[in-house]
């Protein structure tokens, strides 16, 4: 019997949607977003050579995009949906001597008032400093694009935990958060989203 494609991706999904993660096509990235605009950007091989690592380290934590069932780092592949996705930076010293090798990476939802961003940037926080010996970097900071509606509240979470790491050198585990100190999934919660929704 013939199957459907499936809409959240799955096996069904074809292979002609999507770039292979061995290629660099930038009309398939996201526009650069002011955390990574003026900092060196990672193009071409370097792009290519993290992104690896991205899937490597998402597979490893299970940072996957429950709207398409796929690891995250798929989303940049995902011919359907050219203008979001993961984009990486070099963090430049402005001037400063500083020994600490940092990557800067900001992430593009699908759409403004995607339900998942927080969940997504802050498991993607946790699995590239989580599993740091999978790459070269001291610290990876992630940053949710402006162009989400709640992009305020969760990059604010986002510092905190960056601050915490940068302090004590371990990542928090998700389970370890409460309500009260997950600001982003409070205001989630006040706006009436349900955590839980599928999408």
């Amino acid at each position: 019997m013939v199957g459907f494609p499936s809409l959240f991706g799955g096996d069904d999904e074809r292979d002609d949607l999507f770039d292979d993660y061995d290629e660099y096509v930038p009309e398939h990235l996201p526009e650069l977003g002011p955390f990574v605009a003026a900092q060196q950007v990672l193009t071409g091989e370097a792009h290519v050579a993290f992104h690896e690592v991205t899937r490597a380290v998402f597979e490893e934590r299970t940072v996957y995009d429950m709207t398409f069932n796929y690891n995250l780092a798929k989303l940049n592949l995902d011919t359907r949906h050219p203008n979001a996705g993961y984009r990486y930076a070099v963090e430049s010293a402005d001037g400063a001597s500083s020994d600490e090798a940092v990557l800067r990476a900001e992430f593009t939802p699908t759409t403004p008032f995607c339900p998942q961003s927080n969940t997504l940037t802050l498991g993607s926080f946790r699995a590239w400093n989580g599993l740091s010996e999978h790459h070269e970097y001291d610290i990876v900071r992630v940053r949710l694009h402006p162009m989400h509606h709640q992009s305020a509240s969760i990059n604010e979470r986002l510092a905190e935990l960056e601050a915490e790491y940068r302090e004590t050198g371990t990542v928090t585990d998700a389970t370890g958060e409460s309500d009260e100190t997950n600001t982003a999934l409070s205001a989630d919660r006040a706006a009436g989203y349900d955590p839980n929704a599928p999408f």
